[in-house]
């Protein structure tokens, strides 16, 4: 088997470099206003449709013959460097210079479409250049989101994330050999998933950020995964098994345990294709990926690593922490530890007060998300050493926040005639909320014209998203009728616009169908309705409170300011969407961790109080573990500098934190005290249809079989 993984590692190797894609981030929304918009724009003005680098100068007076013979020698420059198709002469263009005479703007026109396929080096040369220009008294900065890209930080976060989980694994089993099981099964399935994103990038548009999130959750679910079964592996060799028949009861209960897991947040992940933007399709393929696989090496890479490692599981011992020895009951069974125990029980006496105090506490943290802003973060919210950051200042304090966000116009004039331009352009500068209008720039077939409108508010207000309707449905249709004119809204703003619109709009079928589609999976699996109801409404919880958590550090205050946030940033509308699938499918990760225990106590004592002190206290360490492992790993990614990777890793550690510990260990027990045996619910007539999965694995003392062909060696 080991060998089998290894041919299979070079075989994905190998097929990825030779056939594997480029990562592209599709930022339009298909059917949108705004992609209409950039369609007509790559065919009709091939040389101004691609993506613009912004080139903004403030000196005492940019007019002086001085400060213009150094921007034309540097703009001369940037026209010479690759992937620049031309350059705009500030001198020339109405609008780009400022009525006191301090600032101007030149755009610099690329040959790529996305800013992602600029090569960074490039980029990194067109910066070096500016930067060269600079002089006292002359300040220059380059901005849009190429250079967002290039000056973007990258972080280590897999070798940070396995470090931390390293340490972890060795306080809680105080083995190396332990702690190192889980370590190889995840870095066995994360070389493997990293290797297929390649050939995933060759059938789908992969976006950019899509292989760090596929690579950090692999890593979170197998050791995750490894980790529940090696606390599996050693409680059926505390109880007599030798390390073949260990290893078979593992897989037959946490393996089990873990494909139901895991196909949950497949399931989860499945949910993203219900959006129907290419960036969601690309995220959930590669996560997608990472969770096949890590569910493969939990049955194939794990038992096999156990086949050489089963007799010496507690090898390499280290002095950390305090280790409880196992302690086996009189009929064959692990007793839980004391202090879990306890704490089970306090949940059961106090019960009402749990539940209160949880669903509050819950809806505190939700709170903030009441008054969240959707929109895309930009180069106003970048560090302030940034040219990027620079270059928006520079422009919003100049031009005025609207410079930052214009819009693009674009008319067909196939069926159209000059006439309707003009009218067009005085609509467009007599409407509230635009700061000006540039006049008709027409193709050199005559065709096609491209205006210019600048918003007087930022491109993260409300405002402007305001505007832009009322552009569609007002003014260009009243400016048009009758013409035959066809008339788009686009650029970077519109096209955001269009984005957080879309998703919007699918939203509800997005979380209605994986909630219904998981609930079925609880269902079968647990084999009771109000679990599988009880589950998804506390996951929902869950996953709210990580919302508002998000939500209150985008605020940018001290909060804020402690993962680098230190302005007011709109949430981006993918964010939560992700979030959403990840979080729903790990909520009932732990779902799966701790119900299969409750049921495993339930089935042998058909006691609800008993079934629930035994779950919990058995569980506890493993979840909490298992955990913090998810923290450190998913807090790794917190420090880059791209705000929406750094608040989806707020957001997992919040939703993380909160699930294991408000959720799973208070709220679940508690709620399961009060529903006493209602909680294994099921119609006679429905447990007939539903196949047994028996992810809790029978009952097993000393004096049982584990099957027809192995007995349980006696104690």
């Amino acid at each position: 088997m080991l060998i089998a993984w290894a041919v299979a590692l070079a075989i994905a190797f190998g097929l990825s470099a030779a056939f594997g894609g480029e990562f592209v981030t599709d930022s339009s929304a298909p059917g949108s206003d705004s992609e209409q918009a950039q369609r007509l724009l790559s065919k009709r003005f091939p040389t101004q449709s691609g993506d613009t680098v912004r080139v903004v100068v403030r000196a005492g007076d940019v007019t002086s013959a001085e400060v213009r013979g150094g921007v034309d020698a540097l703009l001369g420059e940037l026209g010479r460097m690759p992937h620049v198709t031309s350059v705009e002469d500030p001198y020339a263009t109405k609008g780009s210079i400022t009525a006191d005479g301090r600032t101007l703007v030149a755009r610099v026109y690329l040959d790529v479409i996305n800013p992602n396929d600029m090569p960074i080096d490039d980029t990194e040369r067109l910066l070096a250049t500016a930067e060269a220009a600079e002089r006292d008294g002359l300040d220059i900065a380059l901005g849009g989101r190429a250079v967002q890209l290039a000056e973007a930080n990258q972080s280590g976060s897999e070798m940070v994330g396995l470090l931390a989980a390293a340490v972890i694994l060795l306080l809680m089993f105080g083995s190396v050999v332990a702690a190192g099981l889980p370590l190889a099964m995840a870095i066995g399935g994360l070389a493997i998933s990293s290797s297929l994103v390649g050939l995933a990038a060759a059938v789908v548009d992969v976006p950019e950020f899509a292989p760090i999130i596929g690579m950090t959750l692999g890593i979170a679910l197998g050791i995750d995964y490894a980790l529940l079964m090696v606390t599996r592996f050693r409680e059926w060799r505390a109880v007599g098994l030798d390390p073949e028949a260990a290893t078979v009861a593992t897989l037959d209960t946490a393996g089990r345990a873990v494909l139901v897991a895991g196909g949950t947040v497949m399931v989860s992940m499945s949910g993203l294709f219900a959006v129907g933007l290419p960036v969601m399709n690309g995220t959930a393929v590669v996560t997608m990926v990472a969770t096949l696989v890590v569910m493969v090496a939990a049955i194939t890479l794990f038992p096999a690593l156990l086949g050489y490692l089963g007799r010496r599981i507690d090898r390499l011992r280290v002095p950390l922490g305090r280790r409880r020895a196992a302690q086996i009951s009189a009929d064959g069974h692990l007793v839980p530890a004391a202090g879990w125990t306890r704490w089970s029980r306090l949940v059961r006496r106090h019960k009402v007060l749990a539940t209160v105090a949880s669903v509050v506490l819950l809806l505190v943290l939700a709170a903030p998300f009441l008054g969240v802003h959707f929109g895309l973060p930009d180069a106003g919210n970048d560090p302030e050493n940034t040219s990027s950051r620079q270059a928006y200042d520079m422009l919003a304090e100049g031009f005025g926040p609207g410079a930052n966000g214009p819009l693009l116009v674009v008319a067909d004039m196939s069926r159209g005639d000059g006439a309707v331009l003009r009218r067009l352009q005085a609509e467009l500068g007599s409407t509230a909320g635009v700061a000006a209008v540039s006049p008709p720039w027409l193709n050199p077939a005559g065709d096609t014209a491209l205006i210019t409108v600048v918003p007087t508010t930022g491109p993260q207000e409300a405002a402007t998203e305001d505007l832009v309707q009322t552009l569609r449905d007002d003014v260009i249709p009243a400016a048009t009728k009758g013409t035959g004119a066809e008339v788009h809204v686009g650029g970077a703003t519109a096209a955001t616009i269009d984005i957080n619109t879309s998703i919007a709009d699918r939203l509800a079928l997005l979380i209605g169908g994986v909630v219904v589609v998981s609930m079925l999976l609880l269902l079968v699996a647990f084999r009771s309705v109000v679990i599988a109801i009880t589950a998804a409404v506390m996951n929902l919880l869950s996953v709210a409170a990580a919302y508002g958590v998000v939500a209150f550090f985008l605020e940018g205050g001290w909060a804020g300011k402690l993962i680098g946030i230190d302005t007011a940033t709109p949430m981006a509308a993918f964010v939560p969407v992700i979030m959403f699938a990840l979080l729903f499918g790990l909520s009932m990760d732990y779902e799966v961790f701790l119900i299969s225990r409750l049921r495993e106590a339930w089935v042998r004592t058909r006691n609800n109080s008993q079934a629930i002190t035994t779950g919990l206290a058995s569980t506890g360490r493993v979840i909490t573990a298992a955990a913090a492992i998810m923290i450190v790993v998913f807090a790794a990614i917190v420090p880059s500098d791209q705000v929406f990777i750094k608040v989806f890793g707020v957001g997992m550690v919040a939703a993380i934190l909160v699930d294991a510990t408000i959720i799973r260990m208070l709220l679940v027990p508690a709620v399961m005290h009060l529903l006493g045996r209602s909680n294994w619910w099921l119609p006679r007539s429905m447990a007939r249809r539903l196949p047994q999965l028996h992810i809790e694995g029978p009952p097993i003392t000393s004096a049982r079989p584990l099957d027809d062909a192995e007995p349980v060696p006696s104690r």
